[in-house]
Parts: structure tokens; sequence; C-alpha cells
């Protein structure tokens, strides 16, 4: 019987076993009557010995970062996702947000799938748009509720151009799904979704939220409302400058540490430590 170090280089590391997972290769190595191991041993190995499946990937890699607006206004994703209450009742909610601010134009929680939900929201995305000078493009997903008579008839009459993601365009509508998941697995599974009505109140704090009060990473601190809205440079610079502040501060606790002296409150003044004396003295 041989052990899995000396089948290192057969079994883990050799190309014909690529196109296996590591649990699949460990019940194949136990079929076969070579390495009777289990897969966790298999995984532990693999991780402490530094092993490297041959898997150098040769299709064309997707892109790092997705589409990215220049202004407010200029690109707009339009979505829908599915909620379920406790008893098994489904939700639809449509929402439009906005590419450069991530900022949530419009929202609406349905019953039932249809059209009616998405002229509504672009219908109250767009008035949000009216003073901005270029036409605002909608990305969305093939959907009958997005592809229909009634919402061309709309896009057609706010001056918006539809795009279908990974149809005419290679993007996916990634970024409000992006959202959905936030809204989900931060906010609304942490409730019993137990009734529509308090669906419809967990939605509306989450998305008043995102807009208003939470910062987003990509704005150094701004939220998507102040991006949106042009506001938020005044608070781009106070976070830097109480930074670099907050730095300067931790330097020099640090040098006066290895100097022996305790910065304390500028009230209290600065306590000067003794050091010890050395044995040899």
């Amino acid at each position: 019987m041989e052990t899995l170090h000396s089948r290192r280089t057969y079994e883990v590391e050799g190309a014909d076993h690529r196109h296996r997972s590591l649990r699949a290769l460990a019940l194949h190595a136990q079929r076969i009557g070579r390495v009777l191991a289990s897969p966790s041993t298999w995984y532990r190995l693999v991780k402490s010995c530094g092993w490297r499946r041959p898997r150098n990937r040769v299709y064309p890699a997707k892109p790092k970062i997705g589409i990215r607006a220049k202004a407010p206004g200029e690109l707009l994703h339009l979505d829908v996702t599915i909620i379920r209450l406790l008893d098994g009742t489904r939700a639809y909610l449509h929402a439009v947000i906005d590419n450069y601010s991530r900022r949530i134009l419009s929202w609406s929680l349905e019953k039932r799938l249809g059209s009616g939900a998405t002229c509504r929201i672009l219908r109250e995305a767009a008035v949000q748009l009216s003073n901005r000078p270029q036409h605002a493009i909608v990305i969305a997903d093939s959907g009958s509720e997005n592809v229909n008579g009634a919402v061309d008839a709309l896009l057609s009459s706010e001056k918006l151009t539809r795009v279908l993601a990974q149809v005419e365009i290679t993007f996916s509508n990634s970024m409000i799904e992006a959202f959905w998941r936030s809204l989900k697995h931060s906010w609304l599974y942490l409730h019993s979704l137990d009734s529509f009505a308090a669906l419809h109140r967990l939605i509306e704090f989450y998305v008043k939220a995102h807009n208003e009060v939470m910062p987003h990473s990509a704005f150094q601190g701004q939220t998507p409302d102040e991006v949106f809205f042009g506001i938020g440079d005044e608070v781009t610079k106070r976070l830097s400058e109480a930074r670099e502040s907050a730095r300067e501060k931790r330097m020099e606790a640090n040098r006066a540490a290895r100097r022996g002296v305790c910065v304390g409150d500028a009230s209290f003044g600065a306590l000067l430590l003794q050091r010890p004396r050395s044995r040899m003295s």
C-alpha cells in the first residue's frame, strides 16, 4: 500500500487527474487500492506541503473591474430579485441603482412580477435625472418584465436607452446584484420575514441607510447621496486630515514609548518613567 506522499506527483500534481476535485481524487485512490486516506487528510497535506494542482487557466479571464460611469445619471442598473416570506409567499423587489454613486434611485416591492413596477421605478428614476444633460443608459437583463411594449414606450418617452447585460454588452448586472446580496444577508435574513408589510418596512429602512448613512469604501467615506449630489468633497478632506493627525499622534506616542515616556492626556501632562537600572551597575 502506497502513502499519499509517494503518490504526490502522479495523483495530486500530475496532469492526468487535474480534472478531478481533491475529494474525488481521494475516493478514486481508495477504489483502486492505491491510498486509503480520507479526503480531509488530502486537503491537509496539500495545504501543508504546498502542492499545486496543474490548472493553468487558458480561457480568457473575466474582467475584474466592471463597467463604470464618469458622472451621476450616466449609467443605471435595473433588476428584480425574489424574496420568500416565512409562509413561502414570493415578493418581487424591483430597483434602479446609479452606477456612478451606487445610489438607489427608486424601488418597488410587488406581489406579482410584471412590467408595471418596472415602468414606475424607471419613471421615478428619470425624474431625478431631469437636470442631467446626457441621456442615461439602463442596463437590464432580458426578462419579460424589462423587455415589453410598455417598457419600450416609457424608455422612448423618457429618452432612456436600454442595453441588455451579457447580450448586447459583455458586462453583467453585477452592481445591483451586489446590492441584493448585501440587503439580504446583512439585513433581511436577520429578521423574521412573516409579512409583506414587515418586509416593506425593512427594505425601506435599509435603502435609506444605504443612501444617506452608510459610507462606501469606493468613495473614501462618502455616502451614495453625497456622491450623487456632489456634496461630499468636504467629508473626504476632513477624514484625510483626521487620519493624518491620528497617524502623527501614534508616531509621537511610539517615539515617546521608546524613550521611556508615557504620553497621557494633555491635562495631566507627560509622566516620566524611570528605566530599570542594569544589574551590572
